[in-house]
């Protein structure tokens, strides 16, 4: 559980990586995930969780792991589970295990952005298209729940929510690419 007023990083890593040939979270001997993990604690998240399901390992402290039990139903049992975990924080930070190159620097001004937010709701785009992390206030979380459904993440509901959604531009800091395929060579 977590407290009041916290900003929770939500890590999602519980994909088995099909496509990938391994569950992604285990890429580099984990180096994925210990990216991932310094960007949202070094990127001002009080909290981390790491979401895992089809691999379950240790992970970097300060996080903590939650395993998503149904994980194999998509995105959609990962962020439900992330989201239970959060439970209690003012809003989490969405984030993904495949985006290697996205850092504190883009968390930080992703953050920075929610005070320019009504809604609490922020989300990064790379050379105008749409990535992660994205920031979700705790006011949103029981409808994004309900529009959440197999391997769909928020997008539907962030698209239902267009005109609510501050966009904070990080192409001059990341690519923002989900690594879906390994490296050819």
């Amino acid at each position: 559980m977590s407290k009041p007023g916290e900003t929770v990083g939500v890590l999602l890593a519980a994909g088995a990586g099909t496509r990938y040939g391994m569950p992604k979270v285990l890429v580099g001997e984990r180096e994925w995930l210990r990216l991932a993990v310094a960007a949202l604690v070094e990127g001002g998240c009080d909290d981390v969780v790491v979401v895992l399901g089809a691999a379950v390992v240790d992970v970097p402290a300060p996080a903590r792991a939650v395993i998503a039990r149904r994980w194999s139903d998509g995105m959609s049992a990962s962020l439900r589970a992330g989201l239970a975990a959060a439970a209690g924080a003012q809003r989490v930070v969405l984030h993904l295990v495949d985006t290697p190159d996205v850092g504190a620097d883009v968390v930080r001004r992703v953050l920075a952005a929610v005070d320019r937010s009504p809604s609490g709701l922020v989300r990064t785009t790379y050379d105008g298209t749409p990535g992660h992390p994205v920031v979700i206030d705790a006011q949103h979380w029981p409808e994004l729940v309900g529009s959440l459904s197999g391997d769909q993440g928020a997008r539907r509901f962030l698209s239902a929510h267009s005109a609510d959604v501050v966009v904070v531009e990080c192409g001059d800091l990341a690519t923002g690419t989900d690594r879906d395929f390994p490296p050819e060579g």
